[in-house]
């Protein structure tokens, strides 16, 4: 069995994974609109981290200032997962996954100096992540999209279903810039205020900074309280360059394959990418209905974070086991009325749950989708 032994969480709502869970619980959400950040023309609403916190953070660990913000927060959310897990990264049995769609993007700007033009590839910064914590491996890099971080943690089952490795230290991370901004603003894909996933009324995504960390082991067995990753499945439906396919293809058939022999009825929710743009969701509707699963409850947490791309499916994951830990599905914030097709059970508030398993659903640019299927003891995987 696929356990994870610790976690964390670095965003605008907090510097660990409890203070965002609670953060989320209440209903709290750093979403703020900005004008004229980073000289962009257009305001745009987004959840940045207070970078200052962040700082004051990391030198608390290290005086080396040899790093750029993005590799700080991967470092310092890899860094309090690990402490937590009293593991030796520099043994060659532990691996690292960085999970991330633009890295050190921000570096393209000729404005940022003193760091080496090759900082901008993403190799060239997962270095730096497996350097400081001295690890002997080559770090493997996901980079597909908004699935990258369901699918680094399917990579972080394959290596330890392989024997190779005793551990898996899996970061997702995505740092929000005048880069970034401008590409989603070209797409006329962001909303001008606090996104609404699946709601009738929803114009588009917000964006947002986060790092999280999950540090996954196998083991024989595992205990009623701790989280096991069962079956991931990640399937390309080639649909199109940054639209979703009409008919849900890929994410069905991933959900389909995650689902396994396990039975509806023992799912506690299904957890949404729920970006809030207007074919996304129609697009993950249509794929829970098709995949037979259309009463398990629904929910998406962009109404809290915006979409943190590489960080996304590490960091929703995390707060999906820490709410059915508590016995909770956590609310959709933004969320008032059905917008989409297909019927879902969603929620504005939280819910009571006693089921002990959920699903990870992710899709993203280029028809990539990954689902993935928890489940508290295992017992059901």
């Amino acid at each position: 069995m696929i356990v994870r032994v610790a976690h964390n969480i670095i965003s605008p709502l907090g510097m660990s994974t409890a203070e965002n869970y609670a953060a989320v619980k209440a209903g709290r959400s750093e979403l703020r609109r900005y004008e004229g950040k980073w000289g962009l023309p257009e305001p745009f609403v987004a959840s940045l981290v207070d970078r200052d916190k962040v700082e004051q953070a990391f030198a608390a660990i290290t005086d080396n200032k040899a790093y750029t913000f993005f590799e700080k927060m991967i470092i310092l959310s890899a860094w309090q997962a690990i402490r937590e897990a009293g593991i030796n990264t520099a043994s060659d049995r532990v691996l690292f996954i960085l999970s991330t769609t633009k890295g050190n993007v921000f570096l393209l700007d000729k404005r940022e100096t003193g760091f080496p033009e090759e900082r901008v590839l993403l190799g060239a910064a997962a270095r730096q992540l497996v350097d400081f914590f001295h690890n002997p491996n080559a770090p493997i890099v996901v980079s597909n999209a908004c699935i990258s971080g369901v699918c680094a943690q399917i990579e972080a089952m394959r290596n330890l279903e392989s024997g190779c490795f005793d551990y898996v230290v899996t970061v997702g991370c995505d740092v929000q810039s005048a880069f970034i901004v401008s590409g989603f603003q070209s797409f006329k894909a962001l909303s001008p205020e606090p996104c609404k996933p699946f709601d009738a009324n929803r114009c588009g995504l917000n964006l947002g900074d986060a790092a999280a960390t999950i540090i996954y082991t196998r083991k024989d067995n595992a205990s009623a309280d701790e989280w096991v990753a069962c079956r991931g499945a990640i399937r390309n439906d080639a649909n199109h360059i940054s639209g979703p396919s009409r008919t849900g293809e890929g994410s069905y058939r991933a959900l389909k394959v995650a689902l396994g022999e396990a039975h509806p009825e023992d799912i506690a929710f299904i957890n949404a990418h729920g970006t809030a743009t207007m074919y996304n969701d129609e697009m993950e509707s249509v794929a829970i209905e098709r995949a037979g699963l259309a009463q398990v409850p629904v929910n998406g947490l962009k109404g809290y974070y915006g979409h943190t791309m590489g960080a996304a499916g590490i960091l929703e994951t995390i707060l999906s086991m820490q709410a059915i830990d508590e016995h909770n599905i956590l609310a959709t914030k933004g969320y008032e009325t059905l917008g989409v097709t297909h019927p879902l059970v969603v929620s504005n508030q939280n819910m009571p749950t006693e089921k002990r398993m959920f699903i990870k659903l992710l899709s993203g640019f280029g028809g990539c989708n990954a689902a993935l299927l928890f489940a508290k003891g295992g017992r059901s995987c």
